[in-house]
């Protein structure tokens, strides 16, 4: 089991206006663009970072398989902030398609995004309880996770109460 935080780069979809100048206007997240899982195993040492890893591309909603990379174990908060300063570009990779004004902004917000990331980082998870109140909005997320294990009998299902207890 892993836990941590996900941060995830996603394409803002353009919708009609509606209503007036006032009027509260559809937001979308689609397509994802980018991912990094900033993870560690709830057996191992908090802040350790054992599992961390990216997905540098998505294939529709399904992203590429792991990219494991050194660095990003090593120093998550600082590799997290390395890949807004050049929008993805490093490391021989290409940038992430992102609209040239939007590139701009986000490259100026990697202190924002690494200060949000670490506020949700597995070393502030001590607990089940704790990893279940930071994670419960992706409940139904874990719950296709625990379907699809191939070896529920590995399971720490101490750990796993109080997502079972939400089904």
């Amino acid at each position: 089991m892993e836990h941590g935080v996900r941060i995830e780069l996603r394409q803002l979809v353009d919708h009609a206006r509606r209503g007036s100048e006032s009027a509260a206007q559809l937001v979308t997240l689609d397509r994802p663009l980018w991912r990094a899982d900033l993870f560690d195993r709830h057996t191992d040492p908090p802040g350790s970072f054992g599992v961390a890893h990216f997905h540098p591309q998505f294939l529709g909603n399904e992203p590429c398989p792991r990219v494991w990379d050194p660095q990003l174990t090593a120093d998550p908060y600082r590799w997290l902030g390395d890949q807004f300063s050049p929008l993805g570009g490093d490391h021989g990779r290409e940038p992430w398609p992102v609209d040239p004004r939007d590139a701009a902004e986000l490259s100026q917000l990697d202190d924002v995004v690494v200060s949000v990331a670490r506020q949700f980082g597995p070393e502030h998870c001590t607990s089940a309880k704790q990893c279940y109140e930071l994670t419960s909005d992706v409940r139904d997320a874990v719950q296709v996770m625990l379907s699809e294990v191939q070896r529920p009998d590995l399971l720490d299902e101490d750990w796993l109460a109080p997502w079972r207890a939400a089904t």
